[in-house]
């Protein structure tokens, strides 16, 4: 059996950043989207367009993707819990509360991951500095978002019960996903689009039939174009190889980045000031991912023995 290492290297910290652009981008995107598009069909085109990428990029690769039951089951699995249903509580949501109070209520994910993971796994045990950084994470976000994204607690209370079932299913996706680590990233990435696309068509001519619908303006398809080729097909190829080599509880880290990720993209494209409080905000994160790692406090023992000896 393959071994999983836990211990997060440049490499891995490097593909959480870059996910965490891609990802947090999305929240973009799907804003850009849903003035005038359901949300149905925003969840649709993004899987639809990342199964075609992807499925191309299967190919180029030469990997075979078997046409089991018992290959496909747990991607049918997978694609339910990491897609189907966040996204669209998480797309729906976002047509009533904004982005900033859904990235703080999204950030309860990694909770629930080091819960399930404590519970699941062999390997991925609750320890008290995960617990802290945990805590100090959501903090920073919250700090960092800003308390004006809290006045709008409970104005829309469906939409903000959505964001937070989202989180449950992105966490027990992230546990469920180990299962993968021995198949290629691209086969799997290209396998949960695949399976996510299919299920997806009954709810889009059940709720959101295409010949219905006003045609989209160019910003919207454009923003569909971006998250189903950049967000998810460039992105879920991250996803399995974090997942493969850091783990669950690390992989979840990718919530706290997010909110950042807005803020520096805020900046850089909508010349958007960075208010005090983001630096604030990004320290309070870093603790929180450092506490996780638990290799600064490790090392800072070492050091602190030295000292002594």
């Amino acid at each position: 059996m393959t071994t999983i290492s836990r211990e997060m290297g440049l490499t891995d910290w490097a593909s959480i950043v870059m996910l965490s652009i891609l990802w947090g981008g999305s929240y973009f995107f799907v804003g850009v989207a849903v003035a005038d598009i359901n949300p149905f069909l925003i969840v649709f085109g993004r899987v639809a367009i990342g199964a075609l990428v992807l499925g191309c990029a299967v190919r180029l690769a030469g990997v075979r993707m078997p046409m089991t039951v018992a290959y496909w089951r747990p991607l049918f699995m997978m694609s339910i819990l990491n897609n189907i249903v966040p996204w669209t509580l998480i797309t729906w949501g976002q047509t009533e509360i904004a982005s900033g109070l859904a990235a703080i209520l999204n950030a309860t994910t990694p909770l629930f991951t080091v819960v399930l993971a404590n519970r699941f796994t062999a390997d991925e045990k609750l320890t008290p500095g995960k617990i802290a950084g945990i805590a100090i994470g959501i903090a920073g976000v919250v700090v960092l978002i800003g308390p004006d994204a809290l006045q709008g607690l409970g104005t829309a209370i469906l939409a903000q019960v959505a964001m937070l079932l989202a989180s449950f299913p992105y966490a027990m996706s992230s546990v469920f996903a180990r299962r993968f680590h021995d198949r290629p990233p691209v086969a799997s990435a290209a396998g949960q689009m695949i399976c996510s696309t299919v299920l997806m068509v009954p709810p889009v001519l059940a709720f959101a039939p295409p010949w219905a619908q006003a045609v989209p303006g160019p910003a919207s398809i454009a923003a569909i174009l971006c998250l189903g080729v950049l967000s998810t097909a460039f992105g879920y190829l991250l996803v399995f190889r974090i997942l493969r080599s850091a783990g669950a509880t690390n992989f979840s880290l990718v919530t706290f980045l997010l909110p950042v990720t807005a803020v520096v993209l805020g900046y850089m494209l909508l010349g958007e000031r960075l208010d005090p409080r983001v630096f604030a905000g990004a320290g309070l994160i870093g603790l929180g991912l450092a506490a996780i790692d638990g290799r600064p406090a490790a090392m800072l023992r070492r050091g602190l023995r030295g000292s002594r000896s």
